[in-house]
């Protein structure tokens, strides 16, 4: 029995280091990842009149960074959605949408998995603001971030504020992103924990962790740049609130579209509701 049991223990010993287990890994759990839109990001041009015009859709500034002078403003559309105005401090660098920023659940438990799909996120790190964010480049070499908001970051610490009552729409729904390299995006997103539908000859993105977030992948043309979507539960109201504030839009059906100072393009679209 002895001699027995050594041999199954032997054997037991080879058999796992001969065909060791395999493990696939699995992404988190939708309220681990993806939850939603955290942030957009534009250069631009003139802050100052970049904020005046966000002013008059009704977003407010919520708080500001700077070392010596601004280098970062926080424009508020809700509790965790921002939009990032970055000064262009060199005439070389190119005006309008730098990246889109996902909240994370769990980023660490995100950025693990990400890492073992092979996306080559950058390691979790917090955020001047105080937040852990981490980042990945997409195959058109733009940077997609990833962020999780964190007890006493700024962000958190503005819970309730800069609340503006006259904003058109209180959410930003999504983006229409133009893309050159449709097949790798499309990949990119899926991996990202996208579910990818073809319609129309676009790509809809939707995740289980947001259900109302909205993306959609187009062929690039030239000139195209990507479309902010913001629901709305009343288009007419919405493109007369712009008009009142001395915003020019253009208004067809259920669809309102304005462009900001730098020719960034904001879609409001009528979805019924409250908003």
């Amino acid at each position: 029995m002895r001699i027995i049991s050594k041999i199954c223990l032997f054997s037991s010993f080879f058999a796992a280091v001969l065909c060791p287990a395999v493990s696939i890994a699995q992404p988190p759990p939708p309220n681990q990842g993806i939850t939603g839109i955290a942030h957009i990001a534009f250069r631009v041009s003139d802050l100052d009149r970049e904020i005046g015009f966000l002013a008059k859709l009704g977003y407010e500034e919520a708080f500001t960074l700077t070392y010596g002078k601004t280098t970062e403003v926080f424009i508020k559309i809700n509790d965790h959605e921002f939009i990032e105005l970055y000064p262009r401090t060199d005439p070389a660098q190119p005006i309008g949408w730098m990246h889109v920023c996902y909240e994370a659940g769990d980023l660490n438990a995100l950025q693990r998995y990400y890492a073992t799909e092979g996306l080559n996120p950058t390691p979790v790190r917090r955020a001047a603001a105080g937040n852990l964010i981490s980042s990945i480049d997409d195959p058109e070499h733009g940077v997609t971030e990833f962020t999780q908001y964190m007890p006493g970051s700024r962000h958190t610490l503005d819970a309730g504020q800069h609340l503006g009552a006259g904003r058109v729409s209180t959410e930003l729904m999504g983006i229409d992103l133009p893309v050159r390299e449709g097949a790798a995006m499309k990949e990119f997103y899926t991996d990202l924990g996208f579910e990818a539908e073809d319609t129309n000859g676009n790509v809809r993105l939707t995740t289980p962790g947001a259900p109302d977030l909205h993306m959609e992948l187009r062929a690039a043309t030239p000139g195209a740049g990507p479309e902010f979507l913001f629901p709305v539960p009343d288009a007419k109201r919405a493109y007369e609130a712009m008009e009142y504030a001395g915003i020019s839009a253009q208004r067809d059906g259920g669809l309102v579209f304005t462009k900001d100072p730098d020719g960034n393009i904001f879609v409001f679209l009528e979805t019924g509701g409250k908003r």
